[in-house]
């Protein structure tokens, strides 16, 4: 079946358009928008489809109450207490990527490197999921293995792409699986359950300045090999 050229130019806008944002408006989405756009994610692929994803979001109080909680913990310099290790190291052209990241970021933010009240506000940020007004946490089983947290992040992608085609924003967050021991007692889940990351969404805040940081993307003859 050959692809249909609307349809992948539509995609393919899509996917150039996600970014991680880090500056969200207060405004909710609407609980309608909301259903549709977890409906469309609902469609990600899994391994045997066993769609081993569990997925807790937070607004309202519920949001505040967890943006505080995370931000005021993470603030007494409290060691990370994750369900799945962190990389302690990136070697390489890896690291030199996350660099990058970080240069874009502090750049159009005005922090400088030396300054450490700032870099540690820029940090703290994480915790209260950028201000925006939702977020999710991706738990799965603790009998899933690397594949099904492979199936994970499928479904935070399609989850993603279905917020931006909806015309909402959003941000990946490794930081927010950091202390999985408070989202856990906020939310009620229970211990058999691992938090491997979370997600804040919401409308971009065009004025904040955060959102002015661009990265770049590995060029495809770097990262892709083609046999035949």
């Amino acid at each position: 079946m050959q692809a249909v050229p609307d349809r992948f130019e539509t995609l393919d806008a899509v996917l150039h358009e996600r970014r991680s944002v880090r500056g969200f408006l207060p405004d909710p989405i609407p609980e309608e928008a909301l259903h549709r756009i977890f409906a469309a994610a609902q469609q990600a692929p899994s391994n045997c489809n066993v769609q081993p994803w569990v997925v807790h979001v937070v607004s309202g109080d519920a949001a505040e109450g967890m943006r505080t909680a995370l931000h005021d913990h993470a603030a007494t310099g409290a060691p990370e207490d994750p369900d799945f290790a962190l990389t302690a190291n990136y070697p390489g052209e890896y690291r030199t990527r996350r660099i990058d990241a970080a240069i874009a970021l502090f750049s159009v933010t005005g922090v400088a490197r030396d300054d450490k009240v700032a870099r540690e506000a820029s940090f703290l940020r994480n915790f209260a999921f950028f201000d925006a007004p939702h977020a999710a946490f991706i738990f799965l089983p603790d009998w899933c293995g690397m594949r099904e947290a492979a199936d994970c992040g499928m479904y935070a992608q399609s989850l993603m792409l279905a917020l931006t085609a909806a015309g909402y924003a959003s941000c990946a967050q490794g930081a927010l699986s950091w202390y999985a021991p408070i989202v856990r007692e906020r939310l009620g889940v229970p211990g058999d359950m691992r938090l491997l990351f979370g997600l804040a969404f919401g409308t971009e805040d065009p004025a904040h300045p955060a959102n002015a940081a661009r990265t770049t993307r590995a060029a495809v003859t770097d990262a892709i090999r083609f046999h035949r």
